[in-house]
C-alpha cells in the first residue's frame, strides 16, 4: 500500500478564497472513516465489526486512565476547540482534533510495518477580526512510529497522541494537563491547556445513545472549561495568546442508524461559568432523533443529563454556500426552561465551511459563535462552537 500523507492532500483552505478542503470532526466519523478508506483503497463490506467492542451501558470512567486510547473500539477522537485573544483583545476561535480508527484489533504483537490504525489530525483557525477562516491537516498509517496513540499502562506510558510533529500531551500531575502541537509557523498553536473542572461523562449509565438498538452509541466525556495560554502562528507571526478551551474525547464501533443523516452540535460556555454541551441528530424525513439530547455542567463541575425534550434549538436565519450550494443554519436560539436558559448564538464568521472533495468527500460547517441571552432572568454572554453536518451534498454510501 503506498503511504498516505499530508503531502498527499490539501494543506489550507481560506474561507474567503473558496479553498476548504479539510476534514469533519468526530461526530460523523463513521462517514469520515469510509470515505477515507476509499482514497486508500481499503474500502471492504463490514469492516470487522465482530473484531471490536460495542459501547454499552455499564461502564465506570476514570482518569486519567480514559484520557488514554481505547483500541479495543473501532473509532476513537480527541477534540479541543477554544476562544483565545492576544495582547490587543482580538478573538481568535480554533479546533485541533485527532482521530484514530482501527482496520484490526490490536490483540498480538505487531511489527513495526503492520497497520493496525489511521490517523487523522485537524487544525483550524477563525481570526475573527479579520473574517478569517483557515486550516491545515494530516494523516499517516501509523507504521514505524510516525504516528500513533498510547493506551493506559500503570507508571509507563505517558499520555501522548501524535502525528509526525502534530501531538497533544498530558502534563503535570497525573497528566491533568495537555499540551497541543500542530502545524508550523506559518499556520499553527503551541498552547498548553488546565483544566478548571473535573470531566463530565455524557448520557446515562456510561453510554451517549445515538441511535435506537445495542450498541449505537459511544462513551464520550468533556472537560468543558481548560484555562488556555500559549501562542499561535500566522503568516510567520508568533502571536501570544491566552483564553478557554473545551475539549471531548469520544470513543465506540458504530454510533449511528442509517436513516440518520446529520445533527447540529452545540458547545457552549457561559461568563458565569455555566457550560452546556446539546446535539440534535436528524432523519432522512427531517425529524429529530429522540435519543438527541445534551448535558449541563455547573460551576463547580457536578453535571445533569438533558433528555431532548428538556431543551429547544430554533433557527433563526440561514447562509448559503457559494462553493458548496450548501444552506445552513446560520443562528439559533437555545432554550433550557427549567434552567432559566435563553440564548442566542452567533457565528463570528459566516463562512466556517469546509468542504473535502479530495478526501473525504464530507461538507460540512463548524466554527466559533458568540452568545448573547438570559440566565434565569439576568443578561449574561458567552462563547461557544458549533458544527452542523449533512447539509451539503448526501455521502455516497455507494461507492
Amino acid at each position: 500500500m503506498r503511504k498516505v500523507d499530508c503531502a498527499c492532500l490539501p494543506q489550507a483552505g481560506i474561507a474567503e478564497l473558496g479553498m476548504n478542503h479539510t476534514k469533519p470532526r468526530a461526530r460523523i466519523f463513521l462517514l469520515f472513516f469510509l470515505g477515507t478508506l476509499v482514497i486508500l483503497g481499503l474500502i471492504v463490506p463490514d469492516l470487522f465489526p465482530e473484531d471490536f467492542k460495542r459501547a454499552l451501558p455499564g461502564r465506570t470512567f476514570s482518569f486519567p486512565q480514559d484520557h488514554f486510547s481505547h483500541p479495543e473500539f473501532k473509532t476513537e477522537w480527541w477534540y479541543y476547540s477554544g476562544h483565545l485573544h492576544d495582547q490587543e483583545k482580538k478573538g481568535y476561535g480554533y479546533q485541533f482534533t485527532f482521530f484514530r480508527t482501527g482496520l484490526k484489533r490490536e490483540n498480538q504483537a505487531k511489527s513495526k510495518w503492520a497497520i493496525q490504525n489511521l490517523y487523522f489530525a485537524h487544525l483550524a483557525i477563525t481570526d475573527e477580526s479579520k473574517k478569517r477562516f483557515e486550516y491545515r491537516e494530516k494523516i499517516s498509517r501509523g507504521s514505524l512510529g510516525e504516528a500513533g496513540a498510547t493506551s493506559y499502562e500503570k507508571d509507563e506510558n505517558p499520555f501522548r497522541v501524535w502525528i509526525e510533529d502534530w501531538s497533544l500531551e498530558g502534563k503535570g500531575a497525573a497528566m491533568g494537563n495537555h499540551l497541543l502541537k500542530g502545524g508550523d509557523q506559518e499556520f499553527g498553536i503551541e498552547l498548553l491547556l488546565t483544566p478548571e473542572k473535573k470531566p463530565a461523562v455524557h448520557g446515562q449509565n456510561g453510554i451517549s445513545q445515538k441511535a435506537a438498538g445495542e450498541g449505537y452509541a459511544s462513551h464520550y466525556y468533556s472537560i468543558t472549561r481548560l484555562k488556555t495560554e500559549g501562542k499561535i502562528f500566522l503568516k510567520k507571526k508568533e502571536i501570544p495568546v491566552q483564553g478557554t478551551s473545551w475539549m471531548d474525547h469520544e470513543f465506540g464501533s458504530n454510533q449511528l442508524q442509517e436513516y440518520q443523516i446529520g445533527w447540529d452540535w452545540f458547545s457552549i460556555q457561559l461568563e458565569n461559568g455555566l457550560d452546556l454541551m446539546i446535539y440534535q441528530i436528524r432523519h432522512q424525513d427531517g425529524k429529530i432523533d429522540p435519543y438527541s439530547s445534551g448535558t449541563i455542567v455547573l460551576q463547580n463541575g457536578d453535571h445533569h443529563h438533558l433528555l431532548h425534550k428538556e431543551f429547544q434549538v430554533q433557527s433563526l436565519d440561514r447562509w448559503k454556500s457559494q462553493k458548496s450550494g450548501a444552506t445552513y443554519p446560520s443562528k439559533w436560539r437555545v432554550k433550557v426552561p427549567a434552567q432559566g436558559i435563553e440564548l442566542i448564538l452567533v457565528p463570528t464568521v459566516k463562512d466556517q465551511e469546509l468542504i473535502t472533495q479530495e478526501s473525504t468527500r464530507v461538507t460540512y460547517w463548524e466554527g466559533s459563535v458568540r452568545i448573547e441571552g438570559k440566565y434565569q432572568g439576568t443578561p449574561i454572554r458567552g462563547m461557544g462552537y458549533v458544527e452542523l453536518t449533512g447539509y451539503g451534498k448526501p455521502f455516497s454510501r455507494g461507492i
